[in-house]
């Protein structure tokens, strides 16, 4: 059953891994795609164009409908005419899905200002700028009259929404896009959109090239079901994308390994409360550690995740 007929979407980074991925299989399901991607290394430095024009070629001998974009995320003029690129092309959008990402990994004593700036410029400035740029035309036509029912989706990470270590500029960028979604997605129901995050388990560019000891854990044993394919990512995108999904609001979801986990961001787990009077600091902490000391949320950790705590 193709969800997506008459749909049209942009995928941003979507020359290689899970963007591959996601921009085959909506073509597969019927919509028109925009195929973004700066053909960069893990990194952000470097680009090419055969990324994204192989992933069309693929689109388009499989019989579906795609275009090859190389803007840059990161500016906000060329977001937007990645966003015109799809309606110059298509004449009309109804699908962003934010999947641009780089690496560049140090520990937070280590890590310098044009490696935070380079990998939040792409993750969280990206996410913005694109979803800028849709929402404002999906706006526009929902007070014509032309409601497309817009389908945002942001890629999150378990760096973003559970922390690991190295990873403060991405996983700070990565939590922020999943608390975006969140915030965009309050502000523009009332217009007929969605919008929505996911946070990939998979085995992608970024986990072979940038952090071999995690790749190691994510390979792909001969005769054995392919737990880590970027493959399985898909699915959620599609069906997020397709108007059966017209319900589902600011969600985050984690998908990877042939599951879907439902996330819930911060709550409550514990609370110390006085009435009448004013805290001694010794007073609230004692109170404090011994509700701690009660384990009453355990969290999840991505060392448990990749060694199968899942």
């Amino acid at each position: 059953m193709a969800l997506l007929t008459g749909k049209v979407a942009v995928i941003t980074g979507a020359g290689r891994g899970i963007g591959r991925e996601e921009a085959l299989l909506l073509a597969k399901h019927g919509a028109k795609v925009v195929v973004n991607d700066l053909g960069g290394h893990f990194d952000g430095t470097g680009q090419s164009r055969s990324p994204a024009e192989d992933v069309v070629k693929e689109i388009r001998s499989a019989g579906g409908e795609a275009v090859a974009n190389f803007e840059s995320v990161t500016d906000f003029k060329s977001a937007k005419r990645i966003i015109d690129c799809a309606v110059d092309n298509f004449g009309k959008l109804n699908i962003v899905v934010n999947n641009a990402g780089i690496l560049r990994d140090r520990m937070i004593f280590n890590m310098s200002e044009e490696d935070w700036d380079s990998v939040v410029g792409v993750h969280l400035k990206g996410s913005f700028n694109v979803a800028r740029h849709a929402t404002a035309y999906w706006r526009e036509q929902h007070k014509a009259g032309n409601v497309l029912n817009g389908r945002l989706i942001n890629t999150s990470s378990d760096s973003g929404i559970l922390g690991n270590a190295g990873q403060s500029n991405y996983g700070a960028a990565k939590a922020a896009v999943a608390a975006m979604a969140v915030i965009v997605d309050r502000e523009m129901s009332r217009y007929g959109v969605t919008a929505n995050a996911i946070a990939p388990v998979a085995r992608t560019r970024l986990t072979v090239d940038a952090t071999p000891q995690t790749a190691a854990g994510m390979a792909k044993k001969e005769g054995e079901w392919d737990a880590f394919t970027p493959a399985h990512v898909a699915p959620l995108v599609v069906w997020l994308a397709s108007d059966d999904a017209k319900d589902v609001h600011g969600e985050v979801f984690r998908v990877g390994l042939g599951n879907v986990w439902m996330m819930r961001g911060w709550h409550t787990g514990a609370k110390v409360s006085k009435k009448g009077s004013m805290w001694e600091p010794a007073e609230l902490g004692t109170k404090l550690k011994e509700e701690l000391a009660k384990g009453v949320t355990k969290k999840e950790s991505m060392g448990e995740v990749m060694g199968g705590g899942v």
